[in-house]
């Protein structure tokens, strides 16, 4: 039987997963971070994109989309405290392609009234979730 760690993944909503997993995959402010079993204590912030939950009874890999927020590890215990959490198989490709295409458009504008900072931060979110379907799509194929 193999070695496992406790992931629990909450967000403002609800809690999306609570279980044990051979290894998790976080997108860590500074780039993705790879959590087994017995990993040392940390504290991160984490960005938009897939958090990938590898799960020990058939080796499957969970995917969840998360918009940001931040990721606690202990020894045994991995805490994803999410702004937004999707399940992988909820996410959206036509709303994520129409977020993107809309603030394309919002941030080429010159029109004084644009925040550009909110446009930015939909257009990083959209392409994260758009990513995370690619990996979601290339597990499943």
């Amino acid at each position: 039987m193999a070695t496992t760690i406790q992931i629990d993944v909450v967000s403002a909503e609800e809690s999306i997963f609570s279980g044990e997993a051979e290894f998790v995959v976080a997108p860590a402010i500074m780039g993705e971070v790879g959590i087994y079993p017995r990993h040392t204590p940390m504290l991160t912030s984490i960005k938009p994109g897939a958090l990938r939950i590898k799960l020990p009874e058939n080796g499957e890999e969970q995917l969840i989309f998360v918009s940001g927020g931040i990721l606690e590890v202990q020894p045994g215990l991995v805490t994803v405290l999410a702004d937004t959490a999707i399940r992988g198989h909820d996410l959206d490709e036509a709303k994520a392609l129409e977020v993107k295409r809309l603030a394309e458009e919002t941030l080429k504008s010159n029109a004084s009234e644009v925040n550009y900072a909110a446009a930015q931060s939909e257009l990083v979110e959209a392409l994260a979730q758009l990513q995370a379907i690619a990996k979601l799509r290339k597990n499943v194929h």
